[in-house]
C-alpha cells in the first residue's frame, strides 16, 4: 500500500489508467465521468489511502465549505440552541464552522478581516440585537463583500435575517391570560436593551389595550433573564401591584423563579396567579406545576440561517443576485397547569 503521506492524485490517476483531471471530476462529482471509471477511481483511492487536500479542493470548486460565525451570550440558554441548530445543518450541508465570540460590538471590522483572511463563504451574524451594537449595519454592510446572514433582529431592508416573531408570541401568551378570564396581568421583562425583550414587552402592552385592560408601567418589571432576577421581580410585583391574578414572564428561567415565590407565599396557581413563560425549556414541563410557555424554535432558526447562507452563496457563484428573503418563524403556544389546571 503506499504511503498516505505521499500518495498524491498523480499516483492515483496513474494506476487508475485516467488522467489528473478525470480524477478531479470524480471528486468533485462531477456527472461527465463513466460509471465504470468512477467505481475504479475510487476504489484506487482507497486502496491507496488518498485523502484528498481540503484546501486543493475548495480552489477547483472557488469554495471553502466553511461558514463564519459571530456569536455572543452563549451563557444563556437562547444562544446556545441557536448555535445547535447551526451546527447541525452545517454538518449536514457538509460545511465546517468557525466561531467568533464577541462582548461588544463597537468595532467589529477586525471581525469581518479576520474571517476574509480564513476565507470563509460566508457569515452569520447570530449576536442579538442589544441596545446600538446594529448602528454599523447600514454604513458598512454594503462594503462587506463576503455573504451574511443575520439572527435575531428587527426588520432592515435589504438584509437577510432569521428571527423568531417574538411579538406575536407574547401577543399569544398573554391572549391566552386574558381568554381565562384575568383582568390584572403583570409582566416581567428581559433586558430592556434586548430587541426580544422590547417585542416582547410591546406584544403584552397592546394585548392588554385592545382588551380593555390596564396596560400600567407599575405592572411591570425588569429582570436580566437569570432566574434569580426573575425572584427579585416578582416580589417586586408582588409589592406594587397585589392584585394581580396572571403574569406573562419573558423566559421560562425567570418564571420558574416566579412559580418558587408564589409557592412560598401559599399563593394557589393557577387559581390565585396564572404564569405563563417564553422559550419551552425542557425542564419546564416537568416543573410543579407544570409550566405554560411559548415555544420559540431557536434550533430551527439556527438551522434557517445556514440554509439561506448557503442559497446565498450558491447564486454568488452562478454569478446571479442574491435573494433578499427575511425568515420569520412562528411561535407556539404550549397550554400546561401554571395556568389551566388539569383534573
Amino acid at each position: 500500500m503506499a504511503d498516505r503521506n505521499k500518495t498524491t492524485i498523480y499516483d492515483v490517476a496513474a494506476k487508475a489508467g485516467v488522467s489528473r483531471q478525470t480524477v478531479s471530476r470524480v471528486l468533485n462529482n462531477r456527472q461527465d465521468v463513466a460509471d465504470e471509471t468512477r467505481s475504479r477511481v475510487k476504489k484506487i483511492m482507497v486502496e491507496m489511502s488518498y485523502h484528498p487536500s481540503a484546501i486543493a479542493q475548495s480552489l477547483s470548486r472557488q469554495k471553502s465549505y466553511t461558514f463564519g460565525v459571530v456569536i455572543s451570550g452563549l451563557k444563556y440558554i437562547g444562544p446556545s440552541k441557536t448555535l445547535n441548530g447551526i451546527t447541525n445543518k452545517a454538518q449536514e450541508l457538509g460545511y465546517g464552522l468557525l466561531l467568533k465570540e464577541i462582548e461588544s460590538a463597537d468595532n467589529v471590522q477586525p471581525v469581518f478581516q479576520w474571517f476574509r483572511s480564513h476565507q470563509v463563504d460566508g457569515i452569520i451574524w447570530a449576536v442579538s440585537e442589544i441596545g446600538d451594537n446594529r448602528n454599523w449595519l447600514m454604513d458598512l454592510l454594503p462594503n462587506i463583500d463576503i455573504p451574511i446572514v443575520f439572527l435575531t433582529m428587527g426588520n432592515r431592508e435589504n438584509v437577510n435575517f432569521v428571527s423568531v416573531d417574538n411579538y406575536l408570541g407574547a401577543k399569544m401568551a398573554t391572549e391566552h391570560l386574558v381568554s381565562l378570564g384575568k383582568k390584572n396581568i403583570g409582566h416581567i421583562s428581559g433586558p430592556l436593551e434586548w430587541w426580544e425583550a422590547r417585542q416582547r414587552k410591546q406584544g403584552w402592552r397592546d394585548t392588554l389595550i385592545a382588551s380593555g385592560l390596564d396596560a400600567s408601567e407599575e405592572h411591570c418589571t425588569e429582570g436580566n433573564w437569570s432566574s434569580a432576577s426573575g425572584e427579585q421581580a416578582i416580589i417586586q410585583l408582588f409589592e406594587s401591584f397585589p392584585e394581580m391574578d396572571a403574569v406573562f414572564v419573558s423566559n421560562d428561567q425567570m418564571a420558574q423563579s416566579v412559580l418558587r415565590e408564589a409557592l412560598k407565599r401559599g399563593i394557589k396557581i393557577p387559581e390565585e396567579l396564572a404564569v405563563i413563560g417564553f422559550d419551552n425549556l425542557l425542564e419546564s414541563a416537568y416543573l410543579y406545576p407544570s409550566l405554560s410557555t411559548i415555544f420559540q424554535d431557536l434550533q430551527l432558526s439556527g438551522a434557517q440561517a445556514v440554509q439561506s447562507l448557503t442559497d446565498m452563496v450558491q447564486a454568488r457563484l452562478d454569478r446571479k443576485s442574491a435573494k433578499i428573503q427575511p425568515t420569520i418563524i412562528l411561535p407556539t403556544l404550549v397550554v400546561r397547569e401554571s395556568t389551566v389546571r388539569t383534573p
